[in-house]
């Protein structure tokens, strides 16, 4: 019979761990000394936890080793096939967030937005053509709460831009979709912040899907932030 830390150092984990295992109900000791409480184990106890760490190292977690341990062989694999599965997918996730994380490095925008599902939107609006993002200001009597554009990029020449009106004017239906979305401050760097947000899109294979939206928000205090939204999707 060994005591706790004798087994723990025989097999290269920490007696800690196997009081754990002895709480959650995976490994108890063969006995244990009523004075002392000393956890003696024997040649059982051994032959089980190496089978749980050997379990352990091919990913299942300790939710389904008390489980398995004791299965058949069968059951043991098949239990795996679903831990595998989730692992792949786990790995997948991160290899995306990598890829992503070495785009952003790779490119000269230090611009970072925020991916998400913008939801349905019905607008009243004006249609008006212009030559330069910084004529829209110029062509409405007040500064607009929100404008749409059809840009695929960068302004070449003269496009088209929709401003929202109200409860007067075209109605304009904008369904939900997936955005790449950024929050300026500053008024005057609006029209930068959409250059590099169609740069980031562009360095990410993403492909502009729709009208992009540019919304003025106010808060209490009459500070103002502008949110940009482009609908993009993914580049075949």
């Amino acid at each position: 019979m060994w005591r706790i830390g004798q087994l723990a150092r025989m097999v290269g984990t920490t007696e800690r761990t196997l009081r754990h295992y002895d709480r959650i109900g995976l490994l108890a000791p063969a006995a244990v000394d009523p004075v002392s409480g000393y956890r003696w184990y024997g040649v059982a106890e051994l032959v089980r936890l190496e089978r749980i760490r050997a379990l352990r190292r091919l990913g299942l977690p300790l939710r389904l080793l008390a489980e398995v341990v004791d299965a058949s062989d069968a059951e043991i694999r098949r239990v795996l096939r679903v831990a595998l599965a989730d692992l792949d997918r786990q790995i997948d996730k991160l290899t995306e967030v990598a890829e992503g994380t070495r785009r952003h490095l790779a490119s000269a925008t230090a611009l970072v937005p925020h991916v998400t599902t913008a939801e349905v939107r019905r607008l009243r609006v004006c249609h008006l053509t212009v030559e330069h993002p910084s004529e829209i200001a110029a062509a409405c009597a007040d500064e607009p709460s929100t404008l749409v554009t059809w840009l695929r990029g960068r302004p070449d020449g003269a496009f088209v831009a929709a401003v929202g009106t109200g409860r007067t004017g075209d109605p304009l239906v904008l369904p939900a979709r997936t955005v790449a979305r950024v929050t300026v401050t500053a008024r005057e760097a609006v029209v930068g912040a959409g250059y590099d947000l169609f740069d980031w899109l562009a360095s990410h294979r993403l492909t502009v899907s729709g009208p992009t939206v540019e919304t003025r928000l106010v808060d209490g205090d009459g500070v103002s932030a502008t949110v940009l939204e482009v609908p993009f999707a993914q580049s075949i």
